[in-house]
C-alpha cells in the first residue's frame, strides 16, 4: 500500500485573538490565522519579503488551550495536516479553502 505524509510545521504570530465556539456535535472549535514572515534574495540581489497567512482550526481540548493561551500578535509553534474543505454557498457557487488542522499547539510568549 503506497505511504503518503501530510504534516505542516510553523512559527509565526496570531493576526487577531482565537475565535472559539462549539460544533453542531457539541465539540469545541477553535479557528485563528497564523502569519509566517518569509524573506529571499531578488534577482538583482535585492532583499524581498513577504507574510503568509495561514488559516489554523483546532478541535476539543486543544481548541480549549488555544482560547486560553494565545491572543493576537503572539507567537506560536503549531504542527499539523493539511486539509482542503469545500462547501457550495446558498447561490450555489462552490468554494474551497486550505487549512491546517492543528494537532499540536503552543504559545512561544514568556508569561510576565
Amino acid at each position: 500500500m503506497h505511504q503518503g505524509l501530510n504534516r505542516v510545521t510553523l512559527i509565526g504570530r496570531l493576526a487577531g485573538d482565537p475565535e472559539t465556539r462549539r460544533a453542531p456535535s457539541g465539540v469545541v472549535v477553535a479557528t485563528f490565522v497564523l502569519t509566517v514572515p518569509r524573506s529571499w534574495t531578488g534577482p538583482e540581489g535585492q532583499p524581498q519579503s513577504a507574510i503568509d497567512s495561514f488559516n489554523v482550526v483546532a478541535w476539543g481540548e486543544l481548541a480549549e488551550r488555544c482560547d486560553q493561551t494565545l491572543s493576537g500578535g503572539g507567537q506560536a509553534y503549531v504542527e499539523g495536516r493539511l486539509q482542503v474543505r469545500g462547501w457550495t454557498d446558498s447561490e450555489g457557487r462552490q468554494h474551497q479553502q486550505t487549512e491546517i488542522v492543528a494537532a499540536q499547539v503552543l504559545s512561544l510568549d514568556t508569561p510576565a
